[in-house]
């Protein structure tokens, strides 16, 4: 009987003003056989450091926040500190 644990990317939802919703999905796994699946949901906004993100993500992150973007983001929530 081997259990593991594996950690996916479950899905990654760009928002209107470029917020992304990441959630990952938590598996684990007894001889290959799923037993159990839990969620984790993360929002990330324009300008928060992302390199402890899925590649994905940084991927998705490094083509969106450009620097216009997170520019504005700053400008019209400048009470919400980066992640």
């Amino acid at each position: 009987m081997a259990l593991t644990k594996e950690i996916q990317p479950g899905s990654i939802e760009i928002l209107s003003e470029a917020q992304m919703q990441i959630r990952e999905d938590t598996v684990v796994f007894e001889d290959g056989v799923e037993l159990s699946r839990t969620y984790h949901r993360t929002t990330l906004v324009p300008g928060d450091d992302v390199s402890g993100q899925l590649q994905r993500v940084q991927d998705i992150a490094n083509l969106l926040w450009t620097t216009e973007v997170v520019a504005d983001w700053k400008l019209k929530h400048p009470f919400i500190p980066p992640v």
